[in-house]
């Protein structure tokens, strides 16, 4: 059993291995895109080899290629061909098998005076962590290179085994956005993560000067603050989700649950003043950074139906609504209202499948 993810390192290849790059990740698009066209036309698979495919790349690239463009007209198929997906970013991939990393080169077959040729592009692994180090002596899966912001950057896939730990201690974790995140393990222990009141001034101070930058017409500024505050957001994440995974792992927690987070939206808990953090916070990063951090340590993570989760009473099973942060019921059990949450979430039906996107 093992769990994959995406390690992303900086490329600083010379002027020429830039030229070559741009060139190969253009073809590469071009390639799949033209494939695509001739599959959804002939309304089937076609068998087609490295020979069959006329661009200026090397054959192991090619074969990814064909097997990349396949992928591409399934999900076509899958619509009834009414959505034909066309790809437009440049990237190019190579397999695992084409490329190798030494943490300060990548050496993969690159297009050198019309020849493929193994050529090693000097690599940057920026890692405050050192977690990135341990996890590239994993095993290794794709390479996919490309152009982000002007810069060169290089996505190694990782496939990671996971070992789950023996017996069953459950922890429920409620995500929120006064409360980031609260969890109770099944013996009563608790903690509250994150600054929801910190988070909401950083929001309001990034749309002030958004707002501010608009009304000059400083659209590149704007852009670069947006950039700077998606950073800080996932910032936020990072940090929140590894507090969570190291409180687990000091309970000695097996399993962490989640609610599942289709329609959060439209059911999370907030005011109107609150809507528009709602609607720009990514709940589903926070939960993906949890699950894979979780994982990662052999602690499983399961999706939970969230329906009155807050509302009802852990200990008689009454539907109350809490009043601001505190929750009252007839049986005289009071809590905090997010505590509510995770405490039903511990024991709530288990969801099969992924959680979708909120």
């Amino acid at each position: 059993m093992g769990q994959t993810i995406m390690i992303n390192i900086k490329l600083l290849p010379t002027k020429e291995q830039a030229t070559i790059l741009e060139e190969m990740s253009k073809s590469y698009i071009t390639a799949i895109n033209e494939l695509v066209a001739e599959m959804v036309h002939a309304k089937q698979l076609l068998k087609k080899t490295s020979k069959n495919v006329f661009v200026p790349l090397p054959s192991a690239v090619k074969n990814q290629l064909i097997q990349d463009a396949k992928s591409v007209f399934n999900k076509a198929k899958k619509t009834n061909y009414h959505c034909i997906p066309v790809l437009k970013k440049p990237l190019c991939v190579w397999n695992n098998q084409n490329y190798s990393f030494d943490f300060t080169h990548i050496s993969l077959p690159i297009m050198v005076n019309g020849k493929a040729k193994k050529t090693p592009i000097r690599a940057l692994l920026v890692d405050r962590e050192n977690r990135n180090f341990t996890l590239l002596n994993h095993k290794l899966g794709t390479l996919r290179i490309t152009k982000k912001n002007h810069k060169w950057i290089a996505q190694i896939s990782v496939t990671i085994p996971t070992i789950q730990k023996a017996g069953m201690r459950i922890m429920g974790v409620d995500l929120g956005l006064k409360v980031p995140a609260v969890a109770v393990t099944d013996d009563e222990h608790v903690r509250f993560f994150g600054n929801g009141r910190q988070n909401k001034y950083m929001k309001r101070k990034f749309r002030s000067k958004r707002k501010e930058l608009g009304q000059k017409k400083k659209l590149k500024a704007i852009r670069t603050l947006n950039n700077k505050e998606q950073r800080w957001m996932k910032d936020q994440d990072h940090k929140v989700s590894r507090a969570i995974v190291e409180f687990a792992k000091e309970q000695k927690i097996s399993v962490i649950r989640l609610e599942k987070l289709a329609n959060i939206r439209q059911t999370a808990r907030t005011s109107r003043k609150n809507e528009k953090n709602l609607h720009t916070w990514s709940f589903y990063r926070l939960a993906n950074f949890i699950e894979y951090k979780a994982n990662l340590v052999g602690i499983k993570v399961e999706y939970v139906n969230p329906a009155y989760t807050s509302q009802t009473c852990p200990q008689c099973g009454e539907k109350n609504k809490a009043q601001d942060r505190n929750y009252k019921c007839k049986c005289g059990f009071k809590k905090h209202r997010d505590l509510v949450g995770a405490m039903n979430i511990r024991y709530a039906p288990v969801v099969d499948g992924n959680s979708p996107s909120a």
